[in-house]
């Protein structure tokens, strides 16, 4: 019988806590890399050991293998459910009172097993919707619900709260760390490719744009550069815009001597076991995938994430940094190589004592902040313009042209810039004075984001002639049509 760590045996008195005060639906909020599944484990093995039925749904093979393996320390041999497994008269029966499921196998099983008491929910920010996660939990309405994530948030903006009444939080990432239960992560970010013209669908960058942004030989090339330069020939993940740019990033490797895989959603199912057993094993030292391993799998030998898909999506973003995160032999720190400046979106990072504020509602999970829109400063004149503009929104009266982006990339290319928390307020607080000054509307106001920015001079009467410049700007538009 495996030993939980005293942070996961007060995760379960807690979450045992909830249902004696009749809280049916708990939802536990643990870091990435926290052992979550050794939590839910240990729960089952109680919950079995009291007669009770057991149904513990996921969305990806490799959890359901993963957790049967977690269930096995605890002496349960669970009935599995998904594509692939055998499916005999025993396990429709339900011969054993735990079940692990992959939820789109489960969906067109319903009628075949018995009613659960209990539904465990694996990377339950899933579960909202009317999602086959949401059908399966109202074809068994008297079962209690736990909830696990990581991440209790999502891109579409709806909360947990239609099928979770109260919220356990567990220690944060630091904590972990600061425990030795993680191990920190070194961010480095080159900017690759500006990410900042890509358009949203659904709360995140259309798919297809992002994948003809970063799916170019310059920018696989910058990206091995850097590995090569920084961590090279470490063990890691490469998290990919699409399929077949993850296929062209894994061929770059090989072709350059790095053994290295694709996986996809497609892939046989023994054939991404043998992938994963060879990876933990060392034979291939890079794996590159859109989605495989974003969630859940873990991957203890990984000291280096490469990042080359821009995401608006913080549950995607913690996500994956966390898949390096885990403790290993010899291993101090991870490395995030950040091709896209991910790490630098609002709430993304979290700098040493901010801790995540979140909530659990119908309609919004996290509590909500202000949007930080990039802006284009003018050296000359001051006046913000649209991150995309190539020349000042104050022209002609300014004639100031903005550095061509390719221009910049270009001369950014051989070095790495390190993230560290000072370097991340810093430029938080950059981006925040630019999102003020672009909103400000009053000389006033203006006045004083110059002040903050340490400008000298007649500041009220800088922010007027900007102001004026601003609103002749926008008569010459209205003028045009």
């Amino acid at each position: 019988m495996i030993e939980l760590r005293p942070y996961q045996l007060e995760g379960e008195r807690r979450i045992r806590e909830a249902f004696a005060k009749g809280f049916r639906a708990p939802l536990y909020v643990l870091s990435t890399g926290g052992g979550k599944t050794i939590t839910f484990s240990s729960i089952a093995h109680s919950a079995e050991r009291r007669g009770k039925r057991v149904l513990i749904m996921c969305h990806r093979v490799e959890l359901v293998e993963q957790i049967v393996e977690s269930l096995k320390n605890f002496d349960v041999i669970p009935d599995v459910i998904a594509s692939g497994y055998h499916r005999d008269r025993h396990a429709v029966r339900g011969a054993h009172s735990v079940a692990v499921a992959s939820v789109q196998t489960l969906i067109r099983r319903l009628n075949d097993y018995q009613p659960p008491t209990l539904i465990i929910c694996d990377e339950s920010h899933h579960c909202v919707g009317n999602n086959s996660w949401a059908a399966v939990m109202k074809a068994y309405p008297e079962a209690k619900r736990l909830g696990v994530t990581a991440t209790p948030c999502r891109l579409d903006g709806r909360g947990l709260g239609t099928y979770f009444d109260t919220l356990i939080r567990g220690p944060s990432e630091q904590e972990l760390i600061d425990a030795g239960y993680l191990v920190r992560t070194r961010i480095v970010a080159p900017q690759l490719a500006d990410a900042s013209g890509l358009h949203v669908r659904m709360g995140d960058y259309i798919i297809g744009e992002s994948e003809a942004l970063m799916d170019k030989p310059k920018i696989t090339g910058d990206a091995f550069s850097h590995y090569m330069k920084h961590t090279p020939h470490e063990q890691g993940l490469i998290f990919c815009t699409s399929v077949k740019h993850s296929m062209n990033v894994a061929a770059h490797f090989r072709d350059n001597g790095i053994p290295a895989l694709h996986l996809d959603g497609d892939t046989d199912k023994t054939i991404r076991r043998m992938a994963f057993a060879d990876y933990r094993a060392g034979k291939i030292l890079m794996l590159t995938s859109k989605d495989i391993f974003s969630e859940g799998v873990d991957c203890p030998g990984a000291r280096v994430g490469i990042m080359l898909r821009p995401t608006q999506s913080l549950a995607l973003y913690r996500q994956q940094k966390g898949r390096t995160m885990r403790p290993a032999s010899n291993k101090d720190h991870a490395t995030l190589l950040d091709c896209v400046r991910n790490c630098e979106k609002p709430g993304f990072e979290l700098l040493p004592g901010e801790l995540d504020e979140w909530e659990l509602t119908d309609d919004a999970v996290r509590k909500k902040r202000k949007p930080a829109v990039g802006v284009k400063v003018c050296p000359k004149c001051f006046s913000a313009s649209s991150p995309r503009a190539y020349k000042c929104v104050n022209a002609p009266e300014c004639d100031h042209i903005f550095k061509v982006k390719e221009d910049k990339l270009k001369k950014e290319d051989g070095e790495l810039e390190e993230i560290t928390p000072e370097e991340l307020q810093r430029r938080r607080e950059r981006r925040a004075l630019g999102y003020e000054q672009f909103k400000a509307d009053t000389p006033e106001k203006l006045a004083e984001v110059f002040r903050k920015k340490g400008y000298k001079g007649d500041l009220l009467g800088r922010a007027k002639h900007v102001l004026q410049a601003r609103a002749a700007k926008r008569i010459k538009e209205n003028a045009n049509g």
